[in-house]
């Protein structure tokens, strides 16, 4: 199947050619078609599988329509993300696919100056992008009207719920006109989004082309038993061994981030860590810094990197092991975006055993463990819940880099 015959709109098509991209992804065949049909939506699909064109590019088809009563830069289309980043992707998406119309948008989020978010909506804007809380703070200021709007958009629903938006979001469907079409994505059916997709739109049609745990079959895993004390000392190992040209870097708090960003640039590697106690601008700057190759290292927290899209990346170290497995998923899914080659690299200390078994339950795989020569362990990764001291006649099962069995 090409776009072409998905029935988008000839602008829309142009500006798909101008990217070079030809044929849909398996949710963009599945969701276009019922979004412009007119149809409310709850999809499920993880980061990096086209999900954005999915809603974006059948919602600009049917906002530049003739025959859908156009009303001149008013709001008929919100789209509302958990993050600032993702909230800027989105936006950044909808300008790319909208180059061949006349179609205003634009993002509002916290972390910015909210007079100059007031001055671009009081232009007038089509398509609006928006976190929850600096909508309503407009919304409370009479600086949005959402009379006109048409379509409603929940991207990465369950991410938003998990955050505590819960309140927000049905305060914000409240607020909307009720003959509206309702477009919820999420990353898992889990029963929290169910409830809530029942309560915005009971008759929505179901779409899903992933399961809990689906990974991608082109992102290889791999485990490097280590001390916790030595992870960083790892890290920087691999990044000079392997001459990494970028990689993205998970830890689990603000403060290790920020930590692991300073031992990084003593040794001369280039990198920004970003996370939610960092400035909007800061935040930015740090993203358009790793995109365009100024440096090596992106290190981020979760939250933080909600919404970062950036292709061909290699891979993605799991520095810290994230302590809900389904953040694993939401991980590892910047790599190994469009058929390319990823790799998914998790520093684990014995410590967190119990985090990995999680992870490896939700897979339905045993994640192979690769100690690294000159950084073997002092205790093993166990394989039963106890915790076991390092004994140096018993190390099947691991191996050194070369991929030999040692012992």
């Amino acid at each position: 199947m090409k776009f072409s015959d998905l029935k988008l709109s000839d602008p829309i098509l142009r500006s798909l050619q101008d990217q070079n991209y030809k044929e849909p992804t398996p949710i963009q065949t599945d969701v276009i078609p019922a979004i412009l049909n007119k149809s409310d939506v709850m999809a499920a699909a993880q980061t990096g599988t086209g999900k954005t064109a999915a809603f974006v590019l059948p919602i600009l088809s049917i906002l530049s329509n003739p025959k859908n009563n156009y009303k001149g830069h008013q709001l008929r289309a919100l789209i509302v993300t958990p993050t600032r980043e993702l909230a800027a992707q989105v936006r950044e998406s909808v300008n790319t696919y909208s180059k061949y119309l006349s179609i205003r948008s634009t993002a509002v989020y916290g972390g910015a100056r909210i007079h100059n978010q007031q001055l671009k909506l009081r232009k007038g804007v089509d398509v609006l992008v928006a976190t929850p809380g600096r909508l309503l703070d407009l919304y409370n200021q009479k600086s949005v009207n959402f009379k006109n709007i048409e379509m409603f958009v929940l991207d990465e629903a369950d991410q938003m719920l998990d955050m505590g938006f819960i309140h927000d979001i049905k305060k914000i469907a409240n607020l909307l006109p009720e003959r509206r079409q309702n477009l919820m994505f999420t990353a898992t059916f889990s029963n929290s989004f169910r409830s809530l997709a029942r309560e915005m739109a009971d008759k929505a049609i179901e779409i899903s082309v992933t399961s809990d745990g689906e990974t991608g079959e082109n992102i290889e895993h791999y485990v490097h038993p280590v001390d916790k004390s030595r992870k960083a000392e790892l890290l920087i190992e691999l990044i000079e061994t392997k001459k990494w040209d970028q990689a993205l870097v998970f830890t689990r708090t603000k403060h290790g981030a920020d930590r692991l960003q300073k031992q990084l640039d003593k040794v001369s590697i280039k990198s920004k860590a970003i996370h939610g106690n960092k400035t909007q601008n800061n935040r930015m700057k740090a993203l358009d810094d790793f995109k365009n190759n100024r440096i090596k290292i992106l290190v981020a927290t979760d939250v933080a990197a909600r919404g970062i899209d950036i292709k061909k990346m290699s891979q993605v170290i799991n520095f810290d092991v994230p302590t809900v497995a389904k953040d694993y998923i939401h991980r590892i899914g910047r790599t190994g975006r469009g058929g390319d080659k990823g790799t998914a690299i998790s520093l684990v200390s014995a410590d967190e055993f119990r985090l990995l078994r999680d992870i490896e339950k939700l897979l339905n795989q045993k994640l192979e463990r690769i100690e690294i020569d000159g950084f073997e362990p002092e205790h093993l990764i166990p394989t039963k819940e106890k915790p076991q001291k390092k004994n140096f006649h018993n190390k099947a099962g691991f191996r050194n880099r070369k991929g030999n069995r040692k012992g």
